[in-house]
């Protein structure tokens, strides 16, 4: 019989040293992950730059034009965001009060869901109105990165059913996916309040 204990039902902990025979695969994983993600961001990036922009996609009533559609759906992308770090935060315990409540993981889920559903007319609207352009450098970040942010949402959802993936991986791609997703919002959406005030 052997001595050592044994181990603990329920340890949500992830074993300090992968199991050699799974570190091979999960590497796989995230490189497949991110190359489905980097060819979905230079697929979104051709379509942008070979399409004749229309100049008019989204409109809805009470709104004034479709850049203002898209500066407000943007706006609540970003918004539903921020919940999803701070969601993240305590679901990983890195807050003060202990353990997480039992509503926050599917509040996390569906922000998230909702804040990917908000930003689609955004990109259909920047995509086939706009295109993909680079007359100054805040437009054409916006182009790449609008880009980059569907690149790293295929791959992030592409990892989230993996299994034995190191436990800091989809936070930093969650984390990136915020990161970018705010920088789309700051050259476009805020730059659109900053020169036209909050109107809609």
């Amino acid at each position: 019989m052997s001595s050592e204990p044994a181990p603990q039902s329920g340890y949500p902990c992830a074993p300090t040293r992968p199991l050699p025979a799974r570190a091979p695969r999960a590497n796989a994983a995230i490189l497949v992950s991110v190359l489905a993600g980097a060819a979905v961001a230079v697929a979104l990036g051709a379509f942008g730059k070979v399409h004749d922009p229309q100049f008019f996609s989204v409109s809805v009533a009470g709104f004034s034009s479709g850049t203002a559609v898209k500066s407000w759906l943007a706006t609540l992308a970003v918004s539903l965001a921020i919940f999803q770090l701070v969601s993240a935060f305590i679901m990983y315990r890195l807050t003060p009060g202990g353990r997480a409540p039992a509503w926050i993981v599917p509040a996390h889920v569906w922000s998230g869901r909702l804040a990917v559903l908000a930003s689609v007319p955004v990109a259909v609207h920047c995509l086939y109105a706009l295109g993909f352009q680079s007359g100054d450098s805040r437009v054409f970040f916006h182009s790449l990165f609008g880009c980059f942010f569907y690149g790293v949402f295929v791959t992030k959802m592409t990892l989230l059913t993996r299994k034995g993936l190191q436990p800091w991986v989809i936070p930093i791609i969650g984390g990136l996916l915020f990161f970018v997703l705010v920088y789309v919002w700051l050259t476009s959406a805020l730059w659109f309040f900053e020169t036209t005030g909050l109107t809609f």
